[in-house]
């Protein structure tokens, strides 16, 4: 086996990855070729737990543009990670991986209740847990529930995964000469505002010295060079 770096990581997906060519729903073609790739670094002996995003079905942000009250836009966001979820589970049993959706906000018929231990038990015996509805409170971001049940499943590593590889000091697509960074420290991250997560995300993972990896989701074999500890992405660590 592989010599692997991160043993235990915690994937934060945007709910984007999802997507179809439009960007909008879930398209279980989509589903199938990420449940694949997570599929490539379980079989490396790496356990995984995923916090998945919604914005395929819903951006909160649409509805405060339009008056919504932000608890009321926040809240429909968490359910339609659960959505996202149970779509990403289907794909990842068609492939033969066990898996198990646990959720912030409790619906017992169609996934567990998120507890801490149980989440971290299912890992140990091999399943891939996913975790939906965010941290089940309104005004945080699925970056920020990624980063605190990073913290709470004791993972090595947050993964960032993007459509870009690595953070840059602009946009790439825009700006021919924009820099890639390898590594950031926590500190620069947050200072230059360079999108790498929410501020409270990246603050939660300075405080608990968790190192998120920003890569390219879609590049070939980018999961399993950033669990073998092989130079991918940005690292952002103190």
């Amino acid at each position: 086996m592989a010599d692997i770096k991160y043993r235990r990581i915690l994937l934060k997906l945007g709910g984007e990855a999802l997507a179809g060519p439009g960007g909008f729903g879930i398209d279980p073609t989509q589903a199938e070729v990420l449940a694949t790739k997570v599929k490539r670094v379980y079989d490396l002996g790496v356990q995984v737990a995923i916090v998945i995003g919604a914005g395929n079905l819903w951006r909160g942000k649409q509805g405060l543009e339009h008056g919504m009250d932000q608890a009321t836009a926040d809240h429909m966001g968490m359910l339609a990670t659960v959505m996202n979820a149970l779509a990403l589970q289907d794909a990842l049993e068609r492939v033969g991986v066990t898996t198990r959706v646990q959720t912030a906000i409790e619906m017992r018929s169609l996934a567990e209740p998120y507890i801490r231990k149980r989440a971290i038990r299912h890992m140990e015996k091999g399943r891939v847990v996913i975790l939906g509805a965010g941290t089940g409170n309104p005004y945080f971001t699925t970056d920020t529930a990624g980063a605190l049940r990073a913290m709470e499943v004791d993972a090595e590593v947050l993964i960032k995964a993007t459509k870009v590889d690595g953070v840059y000091d602009g946009d790439p697509k825009l700006d021919p000469n924009a820099k890639r960074y390898d590594r950031l420290s926590f500190v620069e991250a947050i200072n230059k505002r360079l999108g790498v997560m929410d501020t409270t995300a990246i603050t939660l993972c300075q405080d608990h010295d968790m190192p998120i990896i920003v890569l390219n989701f879609w590049q070939e074999e980018s999961l399993e060079q950033a669990v073998l500890g092989e130079p991918v992405g940005t690292i952002v660590y103190h």
